[in-house]
């Protein structure tokens, strides 16, 4: 059988420096490594510099250099200008890899190689508008983060969230709801968003304020349009817009809020916050978005594949929720 041959590491292109420094030859520096002698030759040829000459580093990166062939996205400009279509409408990038892999698509690509590609062109371009196809659309990577102040005194009847049914954490069992209230720059300016823990369903009014008779007003006309059978629980953060809760008790609704200054204990309606902006950014004028535009936006997101479904969309689990609550009604009845 012949013999297996290992690319050479980074250890060994030291040992080969170490070597010829001391002035080895070829064919004993092969002979102590265990190497063929080309292999050795071909080395020291394809990697010396004519300035540097031979270091171990120089060599690594120049025959890590000759094996890349560039991003698949940019050797395959059909796949990219499908990703970046799907980009623009605001599909994040593991949306896109999850969805091409659960259709089994004949091009695919990882999320990974989609946010490399991207942070390539902004590095090579200097232009930063590249950034605007990601999802929060950020020239680098990181966390950032706020933390606000918490008015929960004011709250009457104010249950902690810690005494929520706990089958709400689990996801498993539909009807447990989070409530809030997304802010824009311009000053009284708000949507007002109903987030389904398990199907991950968004609903949404534009309020022309954020009093709270309002707010439950609101909230009212959004749970109309939801089963019964599906109104099991409601969280909220600590705002004031949310202290008539109370007045939505009738629709069947429990009401819990957030320990102050916790509101990843919601977390479910934080995240589908991140992916609204990418559709209303905080600099938004609503005044300009017609309310036929804003019904597209929320169709747009509840009809975005997502990984926690297995890449269904939220608007797909909602109607089998309601479908299969139809179903157990006419077979009980």
């Amino acid at each position: 059988m012949g013999r297996t041959y290992v690319q050479l590491s980074l250890e060994d292109r030291y040992e080969i420096a170490r070597r010829r420094a001391e002035g080895q030859s070829i064919r004993k520096i092969a002979a102590d490594m265990d190497r063929a002698p080309s292999s050795i030759a071909r080395e020291l040829k394809r990697n010396t510099g004519r300035k540097v000459g031979y270091k171990p580093e120089y060599a690594n990166e120049q025959t890590r250099a000759r094996r890349w062939s560039g991003s698949k996205l940019a050797r395959k400009p059909e796949l990219c200008n499908t990703v970046l279509e799907q980009l623009a409408r605001g599909v994040s990038p593991e949306q896109i890899a999850g969805r091409m892999a659960r259709d089994q698509a004949p091009e695919r690509v990882s999320h990974e190689t989609i946010y490399r590609f991207i942070y390539a062109e902004i590095a090579r371009t200097k232009d930063f508008s590249w950034r605007h196809y990601l999802p929060r659309a950020k020239s680098k990577r990181g966390w950032r983060g706020i933390r606000g102040g918490s008015p929960a005194s004011f709250i009457e009847a104010r249950v902690c969230v810690h005494l929520r049914d706990p089958r709400a954490l689990d996801r498993c069992e539909p009807g447990h709801w989070e409530a809030d209230l997304v802010s824009f720059a311009k000053y009284g300016q708000f949507v007002l968003t109903l987030h389904e823990r398990s199907s991950r369903i968004l609903l949404a009014t534009r309020p022309k304020n954020k009093s709270a008779d309002l707010i439950a007003e609101h909230l009212r006309r959004l749970f109309d349009m939801v089963p019964r059978d599906l109104r099991r629980t409601l969280t909220f953060d600590n705002g004031t817009e949310f202290a008539r809760h109370l007045l939505l008790h009738p629709l069947g609704l429990k009401t819990y809020f957030c320990d102050p200054h916790a509101p990843w204990q919601k977390g479910g309606i934080e995240n589908a916050h991140g992916r609204l902006r990418r559709f209303l950014p905080r600099k938004t004028n609503l005044e300009t978005i017609e309310p036929e535009h804003f019904h597209c936006i929320l169709a747009a997101y509840n009809s975005t594949p997502r990984k926690c479904l297995d890449f269904q969309t939220p608007a797909e689990v909602f109607l089998d929720q309601v479908l299969h609550l139809k179903c157990e009604s006419t077979s009980s009845g």
